[in-house]
């Protein structure tokens, strides 16, 4: 059995989960952190990974699954960083700065790249070839594996800020997102939700008008996703997807908007399969933030 540690970073919009677990995904301890500004959120990070490993043993490599916008190019010089973030203070910070300290190689990826990871070892994306997976929560993004490999081009993908078509008349909500206004971002995430209608999904009772104008957007999303790369599922999660009614709501609507176009056995009637919540919940991100970490072990 491996030994080794990993130190696992999910690092979210509202919060960051660490972890220094045991290669074979063993977690030795963990603990959450709310998202401040670098200055106060690195150094509890680094307090946390030193005590750990004063416990339990060196740490022999990290992983980190981070919201962005962050340069995920392992051979950039700025690996590592994130880039127009629209958080404050963010912007030009590294992992490096805070974990070269330990001397173990670092694997930087997106958050949701990493949950998708997780799903694909252990949870709903087991079996599939390709993956697509969503977070809808304080932000939007969605990672894309393929072979247990993260698609990428320059960057990651910025799916969160694709253009939405929006009725103005039946939503004047003009979106919250300081680049874009209405993008999806702009208009499905929690921030977006609570500038609309003062309260999440889940506080409003999840009425019915409400979830199917939040589904359809995501539906937008979704049916790009099968347009561009045809995964094998797709699955959706963060804490906007948890209101009641959301995921059948994005079913229904997807499948509306595929308009019978597609057909592939993937496709079952109500794509109740093909559209899921993540199998390990809560615990995606760290799952996969940890598998990144085996990976820089290699």
């Amino acid at each position: 059995m491996d030994q080794r540690n990993i130190g696992a970073i999910e690092a979210g919009g509202t919060k960051f989960v660490l972890a220094l677990a045991r290669a074979d995904g063993t977690v030795l301890a963990e603990t959450r952190i709310a998202t401040r500004s670098p200055a106060e959120c690195f150094p509890d990070l680094a307090a946390f990974f030193e005590q750990a490993a004063a416990t339990h043993g060196a740490i022999s490599a990290f992983g980190v699954g981070s919201f962005g916008p962050i340069d995920i190019d392992p051979a950039s010089p700025a690996y590592g960083t994130f880039t127009t973030t629209p958080k404050p203070g963010w912007s030009g910070a590294r992992y490096h700065d805070v974990l070269d300290r330990f001397g173990a190689p670092i694997v930087v990826d997106t958050d949701v790249a990493g949950a998708a990871l997780g799903e694909w070892e252990k949870g709903a994306g087991q079996g599939c070839r390709t993956l697509a997976y969503t977070t809808v929560g304080t932000g939007v993004g969605s990672g894309v594996l393929q072979d247990g490999k993260s698609l990428m081009g320059f960057s990651h993908f910025e799916t969160g800020h694709i253009p939405i078509a929006r009725d103005p008349a039946r939503d004047p909500y003009a979106g919250f997102c300081p680049f874009h206004g209405d993008c999806l971002e702009g208009l499905a995430a929690g921030p977006a939700i609570k500038g609309r209608w003062g309260q999440s999904l889940s506080e409003l009772g999840s009425p019915a008008d409400k979830i199917e104008l939040i589904a359809d957007y995501v539906a937008q999303l979704a049916v790009n996703l099968i347009l561009l790369h045809m995964p094998d599922r797709m699955i959706f999660g963060g804490g906007v997807m948890k209101a009641p009614g959301l995921i059948p709501a994005l079913r229904k609507a997807t499948q509306a908007r595929l308009a019978g176009y597609i057909k592939a056995p993937q496709l079952d009637p109500g794509l109740e399969s093909y559209i899921t919540a993540p199998a390990l919940g809560d615990e995606a991100g760290i799952t996969g933030a940890i598998a990144l970490g085996r990976r820089a072990l290699a």
